[in-house]
């Protein structure tokens, strides 16, 4: 039995101050009386009387390639072991037991310490209640959240509070100036208060680069009249430095982790709808800050009041409709009724839609998409109908299958006779413009199903053809007197 030297100090002070008897002075030096004995006899320490065990019981199992290891690991130093272990069994077969791994990954791990470069530092820091929120965006593609079914890419717009590491995340689709307002709101806002400061990385949403030639960033005018609002300090890392804001770069993995651990318990990656999906990741967080207790309850406690209004969640932009009946959002296009060309017209951005004004009404909405606009075909097919020859190459022409049934109708066209299939698919959604998006898909639905073009002329007609009658079925109702004939008949 291994013993401390503590244990053994105390054991030789009993010997001499006490009655001298062993196992007195084993009991109190928390030891078997047979150790006790076996150290006095030896007259040392554990220092000396434990010594290393330095001598080999087997022979060295990665001794043929041990030499070639260390020529590889001073060439390279950042070769893993098992990498390394691999290759060089490919390399002389037989020469090592494919079992002695783990010795060759000790092998490794001792040479390292002893050659090896140096590895790297980390600096605990101070951290104040309430004096900081970090903020920062994680992509969560990698849990595999569905809606409905369908593929949720999206990410977490994730806030902490350093000191207590109460944590708040909302799903977001983009690292967004529109996420940065929703997700830091909604976080001070469960908070309960404000810090000091707001920490974000080097953010586009944050700050923007002078010119090309500096790598100096200055805030966006829109970051600091949220900040202004919300009466907090902005602060981001410096540039290329992301250690500077480890806690949440490090919190990121320890949420997805968790996430993912309640999502197999779940038993489902599928949600109803993106509000489940948020009100799911809502009570996690929740769950979360709970756990963390008594530190998080002194954080919070520390906050500055909230303001009392709340910062819009949309960005306004200004734009003028070009000829394409289309205005530049966010470098994006979007259409607008083709009446409006030539029109300056205000663009209210949020985070899922983009909402088009003219003169105080509505004159559009789109949902968002990361790095795609989008055009509806009910704003141009009209002019598209008297330019046929332009819907072949037009830049916009994807969106002018508005469901997989319309693309559909207009291969069934092409295959009938390609020179005139452009104009007659264009008939057709004109006519789901005029007469009803659904009604028309189910029309075509059916005619292709039946093995018929779906022209102009069979769509219409489809679409007054009138529905078949119901037949009237009158509900039999037996008669009592018939009932009780037979129970006579089967009597007799």
């Amino acid at each position: 039995m291994l013993i401390t030297d503590q244990q053994y100090q105390r054991l030789m002070k009993e010997m001499n101050q006490g009655d001298g008897v062993i196992s007195h002075a084993a009991m109190k030096s928390g030891m078997d009386r047979k150790t006790a004995r076996r150290y006095l006899r030896a007259g040392q320490g554990p220092a000396d009387l434990n010594k290393p065990h330095t001598w080999r019981t087997r022979e060295d199992p990665v001794k043929a390639i041990w030499g070639e290891a260390e020529r590889q690991l001073h060439n390279n130093p950042g070769l893993e072991a098992q990498e390394l272990f691999e290759e060089l069994l490919r390399k002389w077969p037989g020469a090592a037991d494919p079992r002695a791994l783990r010795t060759f990954r000790r092998r490794v791990a001792h040479w390292r310490r002893k050659h090896g470069p140096d590895i790297e530092v980390f600096f605990p820091q101070v951290r104040e209640p309430g004096e900081s929120m970090q903020l920062d965006w994680t992509d969560a593609n990698q849990l595999g959240v569905t809606i409905g079914g369908k593929p949720y890419p999206h990410k977490l717009c994730h806030s902490i509070l350093p000191y207590s590491n109460a944590e708040w995340a909302v799903p977001c689709q983009s690292e967004s100036t529109s996420s940065l307002i929703i997700g830091s709101q909604d976080a001070y806002r469960e908070f309960g208060g404000v810090t000091a400061r707001l920490q974000t990385d080097q953010s586009s949403t944050a700050t923007h680069q002078l010119s090309k030639d500096s790598k100096e960033r200055v805030y966006n005018e829109l970051y600091l009249a949220l900040c202004d609002h919300l009466t907090v300090k902005p602060r981001t890392t410096a540039v290329d430095c992301p250690d500077q804001n480890g806690d949440i770069e490090s919190m990121n993995g320890h949420l997805k982790r968790r996430i993912e651990q309640k999502l197999l318990l779940r038993g489902s990656r599928d949600f109803r709808s993106q509000e489940d999906y948020a009100a799911f990741v809502i009570s996690l967080c929740r769950e979360l800050n709970r756990r963390r207790g008594a530190k998080v309850i002194e954080e919070l406690k520390c906050l500055r009041p909230l303001p009392l209004g709340r910062f819009p969640d949309t960005v306004d932009v200004t734009a003028r409709v070009s000829c394409f009946s289309t205005v530049r959002v966010k470098k994006l296009p979007y259409s607008v009724p083709a009446r409006l060309i030539g029109a300056v017209v205000q663009a209210f951005v949020g985070e899922k839609t983009v909402g088009i004004f003219y003169d105080g009404k509505e004159v559009a909405r789109h949902p968002r998409v990361p790095g795609k606009g989008r055009v509806h075909y009910r704003h141009v097919i009209k002019w598209l109908v008297r330019k046929p020859g332009g819907f072949a190459n037009y830049q916009f022409r994807e969106d002018m299958f508005p469901q997989p049934v319309f693309r559909q109708a207009h291969e069934r066209l092409k295959t009938d006779d390609e020179g005139v299939a452009d104009r007659n698919y264009l008939l057709v959604l004109e006519l789901a413009h005029d007469s009803g998006e659904d009604a028309v898909a189910d029309a075509l639905g059916d005619l292709l199903r039946e093995g018929h073009v779906p022209s102009v002329d069979t769509v219409i007609a489809r679409l007054t053809k009138p529905a078949p009658s119901q037949a009237v079925i009158t509900p039999f109702v037996p008669s009592m007197r018939s009932y009780d004939a037979l129970l006579k008949e089967v009597a007799s």
